[in-house]
């Protein structure tokens, strides 16, 4: 069963510092693999706050590699969905959207 500090603290709160860590990675033209680590890194901090809040085990690995997980496709949601409207926004004349993720070429 899910419980409540979960959905509010992994959920809500780290998967919108998730969702602003990707967008931010794609508006600076950081690579893909940048948001691993920042994932992780986020992860370690959910874990913690839960730790520290609602006394959750802290050292739990596979609490910790799902935190993790929600975080990186989060993370990469967001990278994908912003570098397909920079790279639309920026270069109108070389590319065309081609759904929420991508960009096509207009030729």
């Amino acid at each position: 069963m899910i419980e409540a500090p979960f959905l509010v603290v992994t959920l809500v709160l780290f998967g919108t510092g998730a969702l602003l860590t990707g967008q931010v990675l794609a508006s600076r033209w950081r690579p893909l693999w940048q948001i691993v680590p920042a994932s992780l890194g986020l992860g370690l901090g959910d874990r913690f706050l839960l730790y520290a809040l609602f006394g959750e085990a802290l050292t739990s690995l596979a609490r910790f590699v799902v935190a993790a997980s929600i975080m990186l496709l989060y993370a990469f949601i967001a990278y994908r969905v912003t570098l397909a409207r920079q790279m639309v926004r920026q270069y109108p004349w070389l590319y065309r959207a081609a759904g929420p993720f991508g960009w096509r070429d207009k030729n």
